[in-house]
């Protein structure tokens, strides 16, 4: 399952946003097996517009993402932060990259 996330930042709380985002991330990429990729980018000129590349193994492991400990610390911690919310459902082309 892949989805992009195209959120606005109100720009009084962009810092404490991207810190909650790159904490977010982190942790549900280590810990739970069926989160792919999560790839969170701002862009250079407007950067209260982000963008969230996610890559999770099906369905069930998106679902299952949305009810733990750390996605609701983040929805939570973050409702104030976010202006908008577009989540886009995409069908994969090509998804190749280098392993580090």
């Amino acid at each position: 399952m892949v989805r992009i996330a195209k959120l606005t930042i109100d720009s009084a709380q962009l810092d404490n946003y991207k810190a909650m985002l790159k904490e977010h991330a982190e942790v549900a990429v280590r810990v739970e097996p069926g989160v792919i990729t999560l790839y969170a980018v701002y862009d250079k000129a407007k950067p209260t517009n982000v963008t969230v590349f996610e890559i999770y193994a099906n369905q069930a492991a998106y679902l299952s993402h949305l009810q733990t400990p750390h996605f609701k610390k983040y929805k939570t911690g973050t409702k104030d932060m976010v202006k908008s919310l577009e989540l886009v459902e995409v069908t994969p082309i090509a998804l190749e990259s280098k392993r580090k």
